[in-house]
């Protein structure tokens, strides 16, 4: 039987959390104060899916190696399913406005809409709506 998480947890260092929780925070995303402090702040996604934003300093205790600098270097992408185009570009539009930057243009490709962003510390994040009965069958 292949392997299935009932829970998925996403660490992020980041520069400034206080910052940081205000720009997710204008999104619309919430936190759980259960599992945030002055180091960490724990942001829901959905019930199954957690962002757990640390300072660096707080994130270094849990690797063996430097934390990256997202700012100059990608280390990965972040993407989160909407549930409409319109859902897309407000998610997006929000970021931008709450201080992200434009990460790539938006991307049509008829079965599938994507707009990009990175936060506040530079991960990269897209947000994506995908109309599976306009997808082309291979």
């Amino acid at each position: 039987m292949a392997y299935q998480s009932t829970h998925t947890f996403f660490n992020l260092p980041v520069k400034d959390l206080n910052r940081t929780k205000q720009f997710f925070d204008s999104i619309g995303f919430e936190f759980n104060p259960q599992f945030s402090d002055e180091k960490s702040a724990c942001m829901v996604i959905n019930d199954n899916t957690f962002v757990q934003l640390h300072t660096e300093s707080y994130f270094q205790t849990f690797i063996n190696k430097p934390v990256a600098d997202v700012a100059s270097a990608a280390s990965g992408i972040i993407a989160l399913s909407a549930d409409s185009r319109a859902h897309v570009d407000e998610l997006a539009d929000k970021a931008l406005a709450a201080g992200g930057k434009t990460s790539k243009e938006p991307a049509d490709h008829g079965f599938m809409y994507v707009r990009s962003f990175e936060d506040l510390n530079g991960h990269l994040w897209e947000i994506a709506y995908m109309d599976m009965s306009a997808m082309p069958q291979a």
